[in-house]
């Protein structure tokens, strides 16, 4: 029981001494240098936070596009594909673009996509606008529709992320935000979208 003691108060009086010296070096560093701890400390965690995280995507992507790489040379090796790529015609290199959007009567599906992207990430969408625009000259449809959207930061960005990812053929042409006061971690987001569609 004697040597337990003992240890704690070695345990307390090494901990007493320790925080003399660190409140000791503190004052010594003013407030210059108390500012310097703080920015290298923010520093640390920006780097925990944001900067390993990219690192790992950075090396799942290259390994990614390794994998596609060694792909392509398996089959051009293979004679799936010719080593000269067929050459297209303006008028086939315009159908294959036209072909790469989906046909027109596939909206509602694109905009349950979106209603999907929305409810993954917890996003609220209040009533939406939508506009059908015929351009011209071009055989594109496109849907312009105003999505406000309630929720916080991270959940409209990472619904963002997923709408774009869940539906290829749409563009944010536009968005404004409003918060109702610094402390709300909600915030209101008028989204500009455009859905563009094959006629």
């Amino acid at each position: 029981m004697d040597d337990e003691n003992v240890n704690q108060e070695l345990i307390q009086r090494q901990f007493n001494r320790i925080m003399q010296q660190l409140r000791w070096q503190l004052a010594r560093l003013g407030t210059a240098g108390k500012i310097g701890v703080g920015l290298c400390v923010v520093a640390g965690i920006f780097f925990l936070g944001a900067v390993l995280p990219a690192k790992k995507e950075r090396k799942m992507l290259e390994e990614r596009a390794e994998t596609l790489q060694l792909q392509a040379k398996e089959r051009l090796l293979s004679g799936e594909v010719s080593a000269v790529e067929k050459q297209l015609t303006n008028d086939q290199a315009l159908q294959a673009f036209y072909e790469f959007f989906p046909r027109f009567d596939s909206s509602p599906y694109w905009i349950r996509e979106l209603v999907r992207a929305a409810q993954k990430q917890g996003v609220e969408i209040n009533s939406s606008d939508f506009k059908l625009t015929l351009e011209r000259d071009w055989r594109l449809s496109r849907y312009e529709i105003i999505m406000p959207v309630r929720g916080r930061y991270s959940q409209i960005r990472g619904f963002m992320a997923d709408a774009l990812e869940a539906v290829p053929n749409m563009a944010i042409t536009g968005f404004a935000i409003k918060r109702d006061n610094i402390q709300s971690t909600q915030l209101e987001m008028r989204l500009e979208i455009s859905l563009y569609l094959n006629e």
